[in-house]
């Protein structure tokens, strides 16, 4: 097969491995840290939950990357990205720490969401610097394809065995959250120190576009980040791509805010059903990532990336419903498997015409914004699902709505053509 001779030849790449084994153990942690938060907001036993308190949660967490994402852009469009890896975990491992000491503490809720903003703050430089530094590592076009396929995915793999390893613990009888917090912090120093085996120039940028002093990188942002948005209007592929996997991500965010009140209320009988369920459901989307990064090298080779993503939002826009609206355990788990095939699939076109068509000295600021609207997107899908859902989660509203989203999406993407005159080249006129 095409992709795993692919995969093998990636693998022959020692600075490609080196870069992998950052991101695994970095996200990781990320699954451990993320699945000890979620356990401690939505199950503690003294916490009544709601979609709204759900959704509070997640701003709080994430709405403060809409200012972060573009300074992150810019400053890793000028840092040494290894130094990023490095020092971006080794911080996290202290953060989290913390927010371990907090948990046991038991301080009010703002004391604590402020330390997990800090420790996922941080995050942000972290994966845009690893998606941004990949074609650094992978020099022949036709593997990063393969790359993205298994890079992105496997880290998303690692989340998901970290946030199960969480869940055991939690399953296990572990009395406190905070010892999987000190877990999660372990998996940063960890990678952290992993980052130490690639050189310091080795994932960019170019040392010659590095300014030398910090203060002259900060005065140029807002100029840095306006002309990233022209970079990327420039480029249709890049700007139609970003536009569908927004819509997808809105949907996959309504859908687990739905799915972690199912849990919560409508599916636990017993104090750990429900955590045992969402357990089952992280595990079974993993596993659709999985089966995204086998089938998808393949499915753009043949359809091209844009009808790739066409294919996924259809499927999306039929299965969701159809699965969704019994509102029961079996189909819903089936449905976080088809979606984790969808959506980790269009991840990883979108990031592969991304790196494809946006040049180096951009790829940065680019990322950063990805992963802004990618944060934007799953806060408005908690808003209105808070606004949509009952106490116990059912809502045959929220699933049509999602469906027509997606729907759309298939609709818009169907029609946009890949410009296959466009290289990659110097963007003088983005520079001035």
């Amino acid at each position: 097969m095409p992709v795993v001779r692919d995969l093998r030849v990636l693998l022959r790449l020692r600075d490609f491995r080196r870069l992998l084994t950052v991101r695994l153990l970095s996200q990781a942690a990320d699954g451990v840290y993320q699945v000890a938060l979620a356990t401690y907001v939505v199950f503690s036993p003294e916490k009544q939950t709601s979609p709204a308190a759900i959704a509070s949660a997640m701003a709080v967490l994430l709405l403060p990357y809409s200012l972060i994402g573009p300074f992150a852009g810019v400053l890793l469009d000028r840092w040494r990205r290894r130094q990023v890896l490095l020092h971006g975990n080794l911080l996290r491992a202290v953060l989290a720490c913390g927010t371990a000491l907090l948990i046991v503490l038991d301080v009010p809720d703002w004391l604590f969401y402020a330390s997990a903003l800090s420790v996922t703050a941080v995050n942000r430089f972290v994966l845009a610097g690893l998606s941004a530094a990949l074609p650094r590592v992978v020099v022949r076009q036709p593997l990063l394809v393969t790359a993205n396929a298994l890079s992105p995915t496997a880290g998303t793999l690692a989340a998901t065995a970290g946030g199960g390893l969480a869940f055991a613990l939690r399953l296990a009888g572990t009395d406190s959250d905070a010892v999987t917090v000190l877990l999660g912090a372990a998996l940063y120093l960890a990678a952290g120190l992993s980052a130490l085996l690639m050189g310091r120039d080795l994932l960019g940028p170019d040392p010659e576009r590095v300014p030398p002093r910090l203060a002259g990188a900060l005065a140029g942002t807002a100029r840095g980040l306006a002309a990233g948005v022209r970079h990327v209007a420039r480029r249709r592929p890049a700007a139609g791509v970003l536009t569908a996997m927004t819509l997808m991500r809105f949907c996959y965010g309504a859908l687990t805010v739905m799915v972690l009140m199912l849990c919560r209320y409508a599916w636990a009988e017993a104090e750990n059903d429900g955590l045992a369920l969402l357990g089952m459901a992280v595990a079974v989307s993993g596993a659709g990532f999985f089966a995204a990064a086998v089938v998808t090298p393949g499915a753009v080779t043949r359809l091209g990336p844009f009808r790739w993503i066409t294919f996924c939002a259809t499927a999306a826009a039929v299965l969701a419903p159809a699965l969704g609206l019994p509102f029961e355990p079996a189909p819903m788990l089936i449905a976080a498997f088809v979606l984790g095939v969808i959506t980790q699939g269009a991840k990883i076109t979108t990031d592969t015409v991304i790196q494809s068509s946006v040049d180096d000295a951009f790829r940065g600021r680019v990322f950063s914004l990805y992963d802004v609207l990618f944060n934007v997107a799953f806060v408005g899908a908690a808003g209105v699902a808070a606004l949509m859902l009952p106490a116990d989660g059912r809502s045959t509203p929220l699933v049509l709505t999602v469906a027509l989203l997606y729907t759309a999406v298939a609709g818009v993407m169907f029609h946009v053509k890949h410009d296959p005159g466009h290289r990659p080249g110097p963007d003088r006129a983005s520079r001035g």
